[in-house]
């Protein structure tokens, strides 16, 4: 355009390259605008999203705070994790939602309802700790239906090591179940070490050591025996 001789053909040439190019400078733009804006956008739903999320979730938590809930609430509570899991399914409220109706599952006695919602955890969550903890309820509540080998599968699938100590301590219980009483007392011999290294405090493993009628040193030496 500098080699042309007059502003009139300046302006012909514009026009003429304004012809061939102007449309796709103006979608250009009008993408990049679009794509700025749905960004923002979708930044603003995901915020929106999480804190209604969080506020619902807290709601829960109100609702089954205390020893004792009440039918009412319980109902309540077990609709509201429906409404959480719905609407946000890949929240970690959704996760602890299930673990709460777990819970509720069985103060109602509903035991295979409970399974179920620590099974969805299991399946769904993308949080490691979270399944772990999830396994570990469930062998607790395979051990009390009577399935302890079921329990010692589903500890085998995977517990962090941050629940080492109770990891022991349900595998104790379902060797015990199962009549094996060196191995039960082999493990919660194990949960209680883990406990004391690790400062947690783990109620109830030494009372069931006791009943076993063995001390450390007995239980160390059917260790060796075996």
């Amino acid at each position: 355009m500098a080699e042309l001789r007059t502003e009139e053909e300046q302006l012909d040439a514009l026009k003429r390259w304004w012809k061939e190019n102007g449309v796709s400078l103006i979608a250009g733009v009008a993408i990049a605008a679009a794509g700025v804006f749905g960004w923002n956008a979708w930044q603003n739903y995901q915020e929106n999203q999480a804190s209604a999320a969080s506020a619902r979730y807290q709601y829960l938590i109100n609702l089954t705070a205390g020893s004792q809930v009440d039918d009412a609430s319980l109902s309540e509570a077990r609709e509201l994790v429906i409404e959480i899991v719905d609407n946000h399914g890949k929240t970690l409220y959704a996760d602890l939602a299930r673990l709460i109706d777990a819970r509720l599952a069985v103060a109602q006695g509903n035991p295979a309802e409970a399974r179920a919602a620590l099974e969805a955890v299991i399946d769904a969550s993308g949080r490691d700790y979270v399944k772990g903890l999830s396994r570990l309820r469930l062998a607790r509540l395979q051990v009390a239906d009577g399935d302890a080998e079921a329990a010692l599968a589903t500890l085998d699938a995977g517990v962090p090591d941050a629940l080492a100590a109770q990891r022991a301590e349900v595998r104790g219980d379902a060797h015990h179940a199962l009549g094996r009483e060196s191995e039960a007392g082999m493990a919660w011999r194990e949960a209680l070490d883990l406990a004391e290294a690790r400062d947690q405090p783990l109620y109830g493993v030494q009372l069931k050591l006791d009943n076993l009628g063995l001390d450390h040193s007995g239980l160390d030496q059917q260790g060796l025996d075996s």
